[in-house]
Protein backbone atom coordinates (compact mmCIF):
# COMPACT_ATOMS: atom_id res chain seq x y z
CA UNK A 1 0.00 0.00 0.00
CA UNK A 2 3.11 2.43 -0.23
CA UNK A 3 2.48 4.19 -3.37
CA UNK A 4 -1.89 3.65 -2.97
CA UNK A 5 -1.95 6.92 -1.09
CA UNK A 6 -0.24 9.18 -3.91
CA UNK A 7 -2.83 7.76 -6.31
CA UNK A 8 -6.30 9.43 -6.82
CA UNK A 9 -8.72 7.29 -5.28
CA UNK A 10 -10.90 7.24 -7.53
CA UNK A 11 -8.82 5.32 -9.74
CA UNK A 12 -8.00 2.63 -7.10
CA UNK A 13 -11.65 2.45 -6.34
CA UNK A 14 -11.88 1.45 -10.26
CA UNK A 15 -9.26 -1.48 -9.97
CA UNK A 16 -10.55 -2.80 -6.40
CA UNK A 17 -14.02 -3.12 -8.54
CA UNK A 18 -12.70 -4.71 -11.19
CA UNK A 19 -10.93 -7.19 -9.49
CA UNK A 20 -13.92 -8.02 -7.36
CA UNK A 21 -15.73 -8.46 -10.72
CA UNK A 22 -13.11 -10.81 -12.17
CA UNK A 23 -12.68 -14.34 -11.58
CA UNK A 24 -11.44 -15.29 -8.46
CA UNK A 25 -8.31 -16.33 -7.53
CA UNK A 26 -5.99 -16.76 -4.43
CA UNK A 27 -4.39 -13.64 -5.46
CA UNK A 28 -7.34 -11.99 -4.91
CA UNK A 29 -8.17 -13.62 -1.57
CA UNK A 30 -4.70 -12.59 -0.46
CA UNK A 31 -5.41 -8.75 -1.41
CA UNK A 32 -8.70 -8.57 1.02
CA UNK A 33 -7.00 -6.52 3.44
CA UNK A 34 -5.92 -4.19 1.26
CA UNK A 35 -9.21 -3.64 -1.47
CA UNK A 36 -11.13 -3.08 1.80
CA UNK A 37 -8.93 -0.63 3.04
CA UNK A 38 -9.41 0.94 -0.15
CA UNK A 39 -13.12 0.65 -0.09
CA UNK A 40 -13.11 2.16 3.67
CA UNK A 41 -11.74 5.34 1.88
CA UNK A 42 -14.08 5.79 -0.76
CA UNK A 43 -16.50 8.80 0.65
CA UNK A 44 -18.41 8.88 -2.80
CA UNK A 45 -19.93 5.49 -1.83
CA UNK A 46 -23.11 5.56 0.46
CA UNK A 47 -21.73 4.01 4.58
CA UNK A 48 -23.99 0.99 3.59
CA UNK A 49 -22.55 0.07 0.30
CA UNK A 50 -18.95 0.44 1.60
CA UNK A 51 -20.09 -1.87 4.37
CA UNK A 52 -21.46 -4.47 2.10
CA UNK A 53 -18.50 -4.41 -0.14
CA UNK A 54 -16.05 -4.88 2.90
CA UNK A 55 -17.87 -7.75 4.32
CA UNK A 56 -17.64 -9.37 1.24
CA UNK A 57 -14.47 -8.85 0.77
CA UNK A 58 -13.60 -10.83 3.59
CA UNK A 59 -15.97 -13.73 2.93
CA UNK A 60 -13.94 -13.77 -0.48
CA UNK A 61 -10.98 -14.03 1.49
CA UNK A 62 -12.27 -16.48 4.20
CA UNK A 63 -14.03 -18.57 1.33
CA UNK A 64 -13.13 -22.06 -0.39
CA UNK A 65 -11.42 -20.92 -3.48
CA UNK A 66 -13.09 -24.11 -5.56
CA UNK A 67 -15.99 -23.37 -4.74
CA UNK A 68 -15.91 -19.42 -5.19
CA UNK A 69 -14.69 -20.07 -8.78
CA UNK A 70 -17.37 -22.81 -9.28
CA UNK A 71 -19.84 -19.72 -7.98
CA UNK A 72 -18.52 -17.29 -10.55
CA UNK A 73 -18.94 -20.06 -13.46
CA UNK A 74 -22.43 -20.78 -12.73
CA UNK A 75 -23.08 -16.69 -12.42
CA UNK A 76 -21.30 -16.06 -15.49
CA UNK A 77 -20.65 -18.27 -17.84
CA UNK A 78 -23.96 -20.62 -18.08
CA UNK A 79 -26.19 -17.28 -19.47
CA UNK A 80 -25.66 -14.32 -21.43
CA UNK A 81 -28.33 -12.04 -19.07
CA UNK A 82 -25.42 -11.56 -16.64
CA UNK A 83 -22.88 -11.28 -19.32
CA UNK A 84 -19.81 -9.24 -18.43
CA UNK A 85 -19.23 -8.46 -21.99
CA UNK A 86 -20.80 -4.84 -22.61
CA UNK A 87 -22.27 -5.17 -26.05
CA UNK A 88 -23.66 -8.42 -25.30
CA UNK A 89 -26.78 -6.27 -23.84
CA UNK A 90 -26.75 -3.60 -26.96
CA UNK A 91 -25.76 -6.11 -29.58
CA UNK A 92 -26.24 -9.44 -29.00
CA UNK A 93 -24.28 -11.13 -31.78
CA UNK A 94 -24.93 -8.97 -34.54
CA UNK A 95 -22.02 -7.17 -36.90
CA UNK A 96 -22.80 -4.03 -34.73
CA UNK A 97 -21.36 -5.39 -31.80
CA UNK A 98 -18.14 -6.46 -33.85
CA UNK A 99 -17.77 -3.02 -34.87
CA UNK A 100 -18.24 -1.36 -31.44
CA UNK A 101 -15.74 -3.77 -30.41
CA UNK A 102 -13.13 -2.54 -32.99
CA UNK A 103 -13.77 1.19 -32.14
CA UNK A 104 -13.17 0.55 -28.61
CA UNK A 105 -10.04 -1.32 -29.03
CA UNK A 106 -8.89 1.95 -31.33
CA UNK A 107 -9.99 4.18 -27.95
CA UNK A 108 -7.48 2.24 -26.51
CA UNK A 109 -4.90 1.87 -28.54
CA UNK A 110 -5.16 5.93 -28.92
CA UNK A 111 -4.93 6.14 -25.09
CA UNK A 112 -1.91 3.69 -24.97
CA UNK A 113 -3.69 0.83 -23.28
CA UNK A 114 -2.41 -2.09 -24.25
CA UNK A 115 -4.69 -5.99 -24.41
CA UNK A 116 -3.14 -9.19 -25.24
CA UNK A 117 -4.97 -10.71 -28.27
CA UNK A 118 -7.17 -12.79 -26.45
CA UNK A 119 -9.37 -10.41 -24.43
CA UNK A 120 -12.10 -9.03 -25.34
CA UNK A 121 -12.18 -4.93 -24.91
CA UNK A 122 -16.06 -5.14 -23.71
CA UNK A 123 -15.11 -7.29 -20.95
CA UNK A 124 -16.21 -5.15 -18.00
CA UNK A 125 -12.95 -5.89 -15.45
CA UNK A 126 -11.00 -4.84 -18.14
CA UNK A 127 -12.86 -1.70 -19.15
CA UNK A 128 -12.78 -0.40 -15.21
CA UNK A 129 -9.09 -0.76 -15.88
CA UNK A 130 -8.61 0.80 -18.63
CA UNK A 131 -11.33 3.70 -16.60
CA UNK A 132 -8.88 3.46 -14.03
CA UNK A 133 -6.15 4.95 -16.26
CA UNK A 134 -8.29 8.14 -17.25
CA UNK A 135 -9.15 11.65 -16.68
CA UNK A 136 -12.17 12.18 -13.73
CA UNK A 137 -14.04 13.74 -17.17
CA UNK A 138 -13.39 10.73 -18.91
CA UNK A 139 -14.86 8.32 -15.79
CA UNK A 140 -17.80 9.80 -15.33
CA UNK A 141 -18.53 10.22 -19.05
CA UNK A 142 -18.38 6.56 -20.00
CA UNK A 143 -19.87 5.57 -16.78
CA UNK A 144 -22.82 7.65 -17.88
CA UNK A 145 -23.14 5.81 -21.26
CA UNK A 146 -23.23 2.49 -19.76
CA UNK A 147 -25.55 3.12 -16.69
CA UNK A 148 -28.18 1.61 -18.18
CA UNK A 149 -26.19 -1.81 -18.58
CA UNK A 150 -24.91 -1.58 -15.24
CA UNK A 151 -28.54 -1.02 -13.72
CA UNK A 152 -29.73 -4.03 -15.65
CA UNK A 153 -26.51 -6.27 -14.49
CA UNK A 154 -27.37 -5.10 -11.14
CA UNK A 155 -30.71 -5.91 -11.04
CA UNK A 156 -30.54 -9.44 -12.39
CA UNK A 157 -27.64 -10.30 -10.07
CA UNK A 158 -29.76 -9.18 -7.14
CA UNK A 159 -32.46 -11.37 -8.57
CA UNK A 160 -29.53 -14.44 -8.25
CA UNK A 161 -28.66 -13.06 -4.70
CA UNK A 162 -25.12 -12.71 -6.46
CA UNK A 163 -22.67 -10.38 -3.95
CA UNK A 164 -21.48 -9.58 -7.62
CA UNK A 165 -24.37 -7.03 -7.95
CA UNK A 166 -22.25 -4.78 -5.12
CA UNK A 167 -20.35 -3.53 -8.36
CA UNK A 168 -22.45 -2.69 -10.84
CA UNK A 169 -24.30 -0.21 -8.24
CA UNK A 170 -21.25 0.84 -6.75
CA UNK A 171 -20.44 2.19 -10.49
CA UNK A 172 -24.08 3.61 -10.57
CA UNK A 173 -23.30 5.36 -7.16
CA UNK A 174 -20.16 6.66 -8.09
CA UNK A 175 -22.07 9.12 -10.78
CA UNK A 176 -25.07 9.49 -8.75
CA UNK A 177 -26.78 6.98 -10.50
CA UNK A 178 -27.88 3.81 -8.29
CA UNK A 179 -31.90 4.88 -8.32
CA UNK A 180 -31.85 3.23 -12.20
CA UNK A 181 -31.87 -0.12 -11.06
CA UNK A 182 -35.52 0.16 -9.69
CA UNK A 183 -36.98 0.72 -12.80
CA UNK A 184 -34.74 -2.69 -13.50
CA UNK A 185 -35.91 -4.80 -10.88
CA UNK A 186 -39.37 -5.17 -11.52
CA UNK A 187 -38.28 -6.27 -15.24
CA UNK A 188 -35.87 -9.18 -14.68
CA UNK A 189 -38.37 -10.77 -11.87
CA UNK A 190 -40.47 -12.62 -14.80
CA UNK A 191 -37.86 -12.91 -16.90
CA UNK A 192 -36.86 -16.34 -18.85
CA UNK A 193 -33.58 -17.96 -17.31
CA UNK A 194 -31.21 -18.12 -19.67
CA UNK A 195 -28.88 -20.65 -17.73
CA UNK A 196 -30.87 -23.93 -17.79
CA UNK A 197 -29.23 -26.71 -19.00
CA UNK A 198 -32.48 -26.62 -21.59
CA UNK A 199 -31.38 -22.92 -22.61
CA UNK A 200 -27.66 -23.97 -22.57
CA UNK A 201 -28.19 -26.96 -24.55
CA UNK A 202 -29.43 -24.63 -26.85
CA UNK A 203 -26.80 -21.88 -26.98
CA UNK A 204 -24.30 -23.87 -27.53
CA UNK A 205 -26.07 -25.44 -30.86
CA UNK A 206 -26.50 -22.41 -32.40
CA UNK A 207 -23.03 -21.81 -31.20
CA UNK A 208 -21.83 -24.73 -33.27
CA UNK A 209 -23.35 -23.93 -36.47
CA UNK A 210 -22.33 -20.16 -36.28
CA UNK A 211 -19.64 -19.99 -39.32
CA UNK A 212 -21.14 -16.89 -41.19
CA UNK A 213 -19.06 -13.94 -39.53
CA UNK A 214 -19.51 -10.68 -41.97
CA UNK A 215 -15.86 -9.68 -41.44
CA UNK A 216 -12.42 -10.51 -40.83
CA UNK A 217 -13.41 -8.59 -37.61
CA UNK A 218 -16.02 -10.49 -36.58
CA UNK A 219 -14.94 -13.44 -37.40
CA UNK A 220 -11.43 -12.98 -34.77
CA UNK A 221 -13.86 -11.37 -31.74
CA UNK A 222 -15.73 -14.63 -32.29
CA UNK A 223 -12.61 -16.76 -31.65
CA UNK A 224 -11.76 -14.69 -29.74
CA UNK A 225 -15.00 -15.39 -27.18
CA UNK A 226 -15.63 -18.67 -28.09
CA UNK A 227 -12.04 -19.48 -26.80
CA UNK A 228 -12.89 -18.28 -23.42
CA UNK A 229 -16.45 -19.97 -23.00
CA UNK A 230 -14.47 -23.22 -23.91
CA UNK A 231 -11.73 -22.55 -21.51
CA UNK A 232 -14.32 -22.15 -18.76
CA UNK A 233 -16.82 -24.90 -20.07
CA UNK A 234 -14.40 -27.75 -20.06
CA UNK A 235 -12.47 -26.90 -16.67
CA UNK A 236 -9.42 -25.56 -18.01
CA UNK A 237 -7.63 -23.06 -15.60
CA UNK A 238 -7.59 -19.67 -17.55
CA UNK A 239 -5.18 -16.68 -16.56
CA UNK A 240 -7.31 -14.06 -14.72
CA UNK A 241 -7.10 -10.45 -16.36
CA UNK A 242 -3.95 -8.65 -13.94
CA UNK A 243 -5.94 -5.89 -12.87
CA UNK A 244 -3.34 -3.56 -11.53
CA UNK A 245 -1.82 -3.16 -8.17
CA UNK A 246 -2.62 0.22 -6.45
CA UNK A 247 1.13 0.75 -7.10
CA UNK A 248 1.66 -0.26 -10.88
CA UNK A 249 1.34 2.61 -13.03
CA UNK A 250 1.70 1.02 -16.30
CA UNK A 251 -1.64 0.55 -18.34
CA UNK A 252 -1.20 -3.00 -20.04
CA UNK A 253 -3.32 -6.36 -19.52
CA UNK A 254 -2.37 -9.89 -19.85
CA UNK A 255 -4.95 -11.42 -21.37
CA UNK A 256 -7.40 -14.00 -19.56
Amino acid sequence: MTDATLQPQEMLSLRVLARLLDYPTAALQAAAGELIEIIDRERRLPAALRTALMDWCQRTADGDLLELQAEYVALFDKGRATSLLLFEHVHGESRDRGQAMVDLMAEYQAAGFELDARELPDYLPLFLEYLSTRPEADIARWLGEIRHILALLTARLEERHADHALVPLALLALIGAEAEVAQHREQVVGEPRDDTPEALDEVWEEEAVRFSAASDEDCALQSAEGRRLAERKHGVATQPVRILSPGDQAPRVAGR
